[in-house]
């Protein structure tokens, strides 16, 4: 296959790039480096059966590709919520233009959701067929919003254009190339404590989320993109089950770091979630996808990428 990645320099979608190459495919990864860097994709850079396009999503763009992967969205509330104009328009222009895309080439399109789409969600666990909690003019819905109307976009491109669509609801992830400082639970308490800092936490810190290693979500999305069966259309939430408490995260890392970490308490931010846990039946009944990767394994590769990282960074 001829590949099209949106967001391929970002942390999953270089991620992604990995594992497609791996498989056989011809990659485009097309980025405009916002969120995403060309350190992630550095190792690709000489490869033939690889090409970086910079490029900005909210502008149209002619490829001619089998499928589509459209990753491309800012992912973290600092991140999303410094332009929120551009994170929806990311979203939905960025959407309009990949489906076209599809449509004008015949080829097989995955949307990457998220768990937002849920919003704060008042039914535990969150199936697919729940319609969410979303607050439709908070601070946040720059990308709850825009992750919504780009599924609907993705179900009427089919319905109306026959477009072979795939949307996955991706939970939080983690693991090596997340970005330092972009407001991620797992990337700031690894980095702070790794600076020997105290550890931010929200709240109470009883705040649930559910965390999977980066490699089972890839998994999980290659799966999903592959699939011919019934219902192929279909959201579905790929993310671990293992809901643990920010209180919790902070003791792993302190067991893998082998001494107590201090912490600063500081307000919930608005519209945060209280607790968060993706139903994954339909994963595990159609795909056969069930993560691996336990929390405390993928806490120790990514503290030990955040070493290398932070060590590069006193040397420049």
């Amino acid at each position: 296959m001829r590949v099209l990645v949106t967001g391929g320099a970002g942390f999953l979608g270089s991620h992604l790039c990995d594992r497609l190459l791996a498989d056989g495919h011809e990659v485009i990864a097309l980025d405009n480096l916002f969120t995403g860097s060309k350190r992630n994709i550095a190792h690709l850079l000489d490869r033939h059966d690889f090409e970086f396009v910079r490029h900005d999503l909210v502008n149209p763009i002619l490829l001619e590709v089998d499928w589509i992967f459209n990753l491309a969205c800012p992912a973290s509330p600092i991140h999303y919520q410094y332009n929120p104009v551009k994170t929806v328009k990311t979203s939905v222009m960025g959407a309009l233009n990949m489906l076209g895309m599809a449509k004008r080439v015949n080829a097989r399109i995955l949307q990457a959701s998220t768990s937002e789409v849920y919003g704060d969600p008042d039914q535990h666990p969150q199936p697919e067929s729940y319609w969410g909690n979303v607050n439709p003019i908070g601070v946040r819905s720059c990308y709850d919003e825009g992750k919504r109307v780009a599924e609907t976009l993705m179900m009427d491109y089919h319905r109306q254009n026959h477009v072979d669509i795939r949307i996955v609801r991706i939970f939080n992830t983690f693991g090596p190339r997340m970005a330092i400082g972009d407001g991620r639970v797992i990337s700031n308490f690894v980095v702070q404590a790794l600076k020997g800092e105290k550890l931010t936490v929200y709240g109470d810190g009883n705040q649930t989320r559910c965390f999977c290693y980066v490699d089972d979500l890839i998994e999980g999305v290659v799966s999903l993109m592959q699939y011919e069966g019934e219902g192929a259309e279909e959201p579905v939430n790929v993310g671990s089950h293992d809901e643990r408490s920010m209180n919790d995260i902070v003791d792993c890392l302190g067991q893998i770091l082998g001494r107590k970490l201090d912490i600063e308490r500081r307000p919930l931010p608005e519209n945060d979630p209280v607790r968060r846990r993706p139903d994954t039946t339909r994963a595990k009944e159609r795909l056969g996808w069930l993560p691996r990767v336990d929390l405390l394994d993928g806490l120790g590769r990514t503290v030990e990428y955040f070493r290398g990282v932070l060590a590069d960074e006193k040397q420049v």
